[in-house]
C-alpha cells in the first residue's frame, strides 16, 4: 500500500483536441483498524478508510464521540500493531490501551464498525441507536457576524494544502466567532476528518468546543452534526446544504 496522504500516478489528459500523459496526485486512501484493549481484552472497535496521518487523532476523536472514552486519561497508550514482521509494518492497525481493568460493555463493540469514506454511520445497526445517548447541553454560544459567515469557506479552503494537491479531501476547521483558524484536519473522509479535529483538541485539552464553531467541507450530514454536538460546538457551518436529520437534531 501507499505510504503518506498522496501517491503520485501518470494519467491521460484530455484538452477538447488532444490526450497528453503528465503526472498527477491522488489523495491516498487505506484502511486503519482499530483495536480496543484492557485487562487483558482485544476488541475490534471499528476498520474506517481514511487518509493516512493523525492517525491517533482519529482514534482518540472516533472513541470520544461514540461514547467509548470521556477524556485523555482514559487512553494509556497507542501503538501501530502489525503481524509480527517489524519490515512490513504498514501503520493500518493501531491498539488504543485504556485506563481500565476490562473493556466497556458497550453494543457499539459487537458491531465492528465498519466506516467508509463517504458515510461513517453505515456500520451501525440501526439508526435509532444514536438518539439514545444523551447529548451535551450548549449555551447561547459566540456570535457570529453574517460577514464572518460568508468569509468561512474562504478561510476553510485556504487551509487545505492536500486539497491543493489532489482535489480529492475534506476538511474540518475549528474557529473563532471572528473566524480565525485555530486548527484544521484533512481526510478522505469528510467524519474522519472531524474525528481527527476533536481527538487533537481531546489530546491537548481543548475540549469542549463552547464558544468557537467548527467549518467543514460538503455537507452538514447528520452525523457530523451529532460529532459537533458530542464536542460542544454550538454552531456548524459548512460548505453544503444541510440534510433533513442535520436540521431535525439541530432543532
Amino acid at each position: 500500500m501507499a505510504r503518506g496522504k498522496q501517491a503520485k500516478r501518470t494519467i491521460r489528459t484530455f484538452d477538447g483536441a488532444r490526450i497528453s500523459r503528465r503526472t498527477d496526485y491522488l489523495t491516498v486512501e487505506e484502511p486503519l483498524e482499530i483495536q480496543l484493549r484492557a485487562g487483558g481484552e482485544r476488541r475490534v472497535a471499528a476498520i474506517t478508510m481514511r487518509t493516512p496521518g493523525n492517525d491517533y487523532e482519529l482514534a482518540a476523536g472516533f472513541l470520544y464521540t461514540e461514547g467509548l472514552i470521556a477524556a485523555k486519561p482514559d487512553i494509556t497508550q497507542m501503538i501501530y500493531c502489525s503481524d509480527g514482521d517489524a519490515a512490513r509494518q504498514e501503520y493500518n492497525a493501531l491498539a488504543v490501551y485504556l485506563h481500565r481493568a476490562a473493556l466497556p460493555d458497550l453494543p457499539s463493540l459487537d458491531r465492528h464498525f465498519f466506516t467508509n469514506s463517504a458515510c461513517g454511520v453505515c456500520g451501525r445497526v440501526m439508526l435509532d441507536e444514536l438518539a439514545d445517548r444523551e447529548l451535551p447541553t450548549l449555551g447561547d454560544g459566540p456570535l457570529v457576524t453574517p460577514a464572518t459567515l460568508a468569509e468561512l469557506p474562504a478561510t476553510l479552503r485556504q487551509a487545505q494544502p492536500m486539497f491543493d494537491a489532489t482535489g480529492g479531501l475534506h476538511a474540518a476547521a475549528l474557529m473563532d466567532a471572528d473566524g480565525t483558524l485555530l486548527a484544521v484536519r484533512e481526510d478522505v473522509g469528510r467524519h474522519n476528518a472531524l474525528d481527527k479535529l476533536v481527538g487533537w483538541a481531546l489530546l491537548n485539552g481543548h475540549l469542549p468546543f463552547t464558544d468557537k464553531l467548527i467549518m467543514v467541507s460538503g455537507r452538514a450530514s447528520y452525523e457530523l452534526l451529532y460529532k459537533a454536538r458530542i464536542a460542544g460546538a454550538p454552531i456548524l457551518c459548512a460548505v453544503s446544504a444541510p440534510s433533513s436529520l442535520a436540521v431535525e437534531l439541530a432543532e
